[in-house]
């Protein structure tokens, strides 16, 4: 017989070697993953704010930031965790902050309650701490509970990537209908990640709930203040959306005028602080801002330009895209959208220098997927910077995408070729005219040399024989006006 100390060895002996098996099972990736969640990685460089008076006009206080991200191996791979928070970092200092710390984790997806997890949480409070740090910014789209959560770990502000942009949006506004777009997309973004703090904005009181201690006009059927104050922005979303839609005939007029006199557009899109409005600049000669930071346009501009022929058409200077653009801004800023959509030609801007530009054009492309009519419009590509990068560079380019143009919109290198090339885009009218005008007509004739492809123009006796190619509108008004 055995006994009892037997018993309880061999049980032991069981347990044990259960306990074995069971960690023997787990996969080497799962081992990895929790080896990497053991520590956060520190991307360094991001805190190198170049020129302090970008954000310094704003007259914002610079807060001070930590930047936090969270990747997996399924999604994507280290440098493009660490790109990602790099471009975090230029929306933050765009914003008007100064870049304290950049913490990367591996980890197979965000921890649900806090997002990085309990333990790293405490860990990033003590960095927050150390940094001295007045706010987390996180390089996802936080949950309002994670976001709760977190704050409540780390005792500061906890913002997500898509607050950074509404902050930058709501900065960079100017016309009343940009202001009233960004604004609509910061309070559907607010409205339901209201937070009650305290009993003053949840608490609510009615009959004799309010208690005796409540006293003479706490008493009645009540309501919190997280509920008025969700009235109250559902009330101003109802009013700007009103604002916004008597705000589209004004559009409509300014491009049907366009369409009206055959003005031929094109549409500058790209990623933002692709160089934009700078290599607007050069194919237009205009003034238009220019400035280094992200999202510096918003405003839809319309340059005019004319072509090597004489006819005059205009680019259309766009909002700059991003990866991760929020559903708000798409929604709010149809406007640009719409201007793409209408537009003859599409000019794609890269920004060359940058590490990774065939990520940027693949996000862009993404965006322009979701534009009705867009992919039937056609699309010169233009690599920028090219002043700034080496020569394999521009050999992978025009390898890579052989029938686009390398330019530089600081130097002036390949803008000729680049304008060419969208001239050639440019919808030829399709309506043959010969006639024979009055001298009275010198405005109509002036119209044609503008919106139209003049073959020939002779100044006789009797008035001035025109032969152009015009659309359809302006050929009915030289008929009408032609002699005989």
């Amino acid at each position: 017989m055995m006994s009892g100390s037997s018993l309880t060895g061999s049980s032991d002996v069981l347990l044990a070697d259960s306990a074995a098996g069971a960690a023997a099972g787990r996969t080497s990736e799962e081992w990895r993953e929790r080896e990497a969640r053991n520590e956060f990685k520190h991307v360094a460089g991001l805190g190198e704010l170049q020129d302090v008076t970008e954000v310094e006009y704003r007259r914002l206080r610079l807060e001070r930031v930590v930047l936090v991200g969270v990747w997996s191996s399924a999604t994507s791979t280290p440098a493009q965790a660490e790109e990602s928070l790099r471009e975090l970092a230029a929306l933050a200092e765009t914003a008007g902050a100064v870049v304290c710390d950049g913490l990367l984790q591996h980890r197979f997806k965000p921890d649900a309650a806090t997002y990085v997890g309990s333990g790293k949480a405490r860990e990033l409070a003590g960095i927050v701490a150390e940094r001295e740090a007045d706010t987390i910014i996180v390089d996802d789209d936080m949950a309002p509970s994670q976001r709760r959560a977190l704050e409540d770990a780390t005792k500061v502000k906890v913002v997500d990537r898509t607050a950074v942009i509404l902050d930058i949006f709501a900065q960079h506004a100017t016309s009343r209908e940009g202001k009233a777009q960004v604004e609509l997309a910061q309070l559907e973004y607010m409205l339901p990640r209201l937070r009650g703090w305290g009993g003053s904005l949840s608490r609510q009181a009615g009959g004799r709930a309010a208690g005796a201690d409540a006293g003479i006009g706490s008493r009645g059927p009540g309501e919190t203040k997280i509920e008025m104050d969700r009235r109250v922005i559902r009330t101003r979303i109802a009013r700007l959306r009103r604002q916004i839609a008597r705000m589209a005939p004004a559009r409509e007029v300014k491009r049907g005028s366009r369409r009206r006199f055959g003005m031929p557009t094109v549409a500058v899109v790209g990623y933002t602080n692709a160089g934009k409005s700078s290599l607007t600049n050069r194919l237009t000669g205009s003034g238009e801002l220019v400035e280094n930071a992200l999202f510096a346009t918003l405003d839809t501009a319309v340059r005019r330009a004319r072509a090597a022929d004489g006819r005059i058409y205009a680019y259309v200077d766009t909002v700059g895209f991003v990866r991760r653009l929020p559903t708000q801004l798409v929604e709010a800023f149809k406007s640009t959208l719409e201007e793409v959509a209408d537009a003859d030609v599409i000019l794609h801007v890269v920004d060359a220098s940058h590490p990774d530009p065939f990520g940027q054009i693949d996000a862009v492309n993404a965006i322009l997927a979701d534009i009705e009519g867009a992919e039937d419009i056609p699309r010169v590509i233009a690599f920028n910077k090219c002043d700034r990068v080496d020569e394999a560079m521009r050999d992978r380019l025009h390898a890579l995408y052989p029938d686009s143009h390398v330019v530089s919109a600081f130097t002036g290198e390949g803008i000729e070729a680049l304008k060419a090339d969208v001239e050639c885009l440019l919808p030829v009218p399709d309506v043959h005219v010969s006639a024979l005008l009055p001298y009275t007509a010198g405005s109509l004739v002036s119209r044609v040399r503008e919106y139209g492809r003049v073959d020939s123009v002779d100044y006789r006796d009797d008035g001035v024989r025109i032969e152009a190619d015009v659309d359809a509108p302006l050929a009915a008004r030289v008929v009408e006006q032609a002699i005989g």
